[in-house]
């Protein structure tokens, strides 16, 4: 038996009070410095402006809409987006007379001080057998680098140097990092830790708004910046007899990601749903020979779900 792990936003809701994309504008960030605080307030307003005539939208439908804004606006909605979901895992220090920040590394110490990191970690302990084969996920954040580290995944290149620096202690930044774990890790909606060229080893590209992601507008496409990490996902999920669905809604306008789960369809013998309000009739549509099975989201365990 082969299982994969598929994530949707409803992990990271779990696990670190991510947001939703519902959520995504309560604008709970703690601005650094005025070039920041301008832009939320940039944001805060567009927002506003954008509810004012359109009361009964989702936030992926403005998130749409500022896709056309000018250059200016669009950009900041963009560093809005990867901002707040970087929130959570940014570290403070005062260093050279100064303080300084930095969403944190991949094999950093300190992320076991999170709690959401902690919830990651107890739920991939469950996972972490022979036929577990991979994990495809639509979510931006490092959740899943944080619990794993660089020698838990991969991102489907073995041995693949990092850019950026290493975690303490300062004698191992010179060192190149390398992500040499065995579980392929498929973000097909990008990563708050890519830019166009390259990945690194922390979540910085999140801070500055660079970050290479596919918007969450309500019709997604598969972006050819991303081909290499959609063919991995293909990989991933041929491969898969056992799916673990946890926290993804199969919404029928994500018609490219539905379409790239339908290519595993004929192999999936049976799929666990997490989710609070499990999608079942959405599920079985894509898997319909498949057995649906359904669970709550856990408490903070080992609990076993192959």
């Amino acid at each position: 038996m082969s299982a994969v792990l598929f994530i949707g936003a409803g992990f990271s809701k779990w696990a670190a009070q991510l947001p939703l994309a519902n959520e995504l504008f309560d604008f709970a960030i703690e601005p650094w410095g005025r070039q920041e605080a301008h832009k939320l307030k940039l944001v805060e307003s567009l927002k506003e402006s954008w509810n004012s005539t359109n009361p009964e939208s989702q936030a992926e439908q403005f998130i749409a809409a500022a896709m056309s804004f000018p250059a200016k606006d669009k950009e900041a909605v963009l560093w809005y987006i990867t901002r707040r979901l970087s929130e959570g895992f940014i570290w403070k220090e005062f260093h050279s007379r100064r303080w300084r920040r930095h969403v944190l590394m991949i094999d950093e110490n300190r992320r076991f001080q999170i709690d959401g990191v902690k919830c990651a970690i107890h739920f991939l302990q469950a996972f972490c057998s022979p036929s577990f084969t991979g994990i495809v996920t639509t979510n931006y954040d490092m959740l899943v680098e944080y619990a794993l580290g660089t020698k838990g995944f991969n991102y489907g290149i073995p041995n693949q140097i990092l850019m950026g620096r290493g975690p303490y202690p300062v004698s191992q930044w010179q060192n190149p990092v390398k992500v040499t774990g065995p579980i392929p890790l498929a973000k097909i909606h990008g990563s708050i830790s890519w830019d166009e060229h390259g990945y690194y080893t922390d979540g910085r590209r999140g801070l500055t708004g660079n970050a290479l992601i596919v918007a969450p507008t309500p019709e997604k496409t598969r972006p050819k910046e991303l081909e290499f990490v959609w063919n991995l996902a293909e990989i991933i999920l041929n491969q898969a007899s056992h799916l673990v669905v946890f926290g993804f809604a199969f919404n029928p306008y994500d018609e490219a990601v539905i379409n790239l789960l339908k290519s595993a369809s004929s192999k999936v013998k049976s799929v666990l749903l997490i989710d609070i309000q499990p999608p079942i009739e959405r599920t079985q549509s894509i898997w319909p020979n498949a057995e649906i099975k359904t669970k709550p989201p856990p408490d903070v365990d080992t609990e076993t779900y192959i």
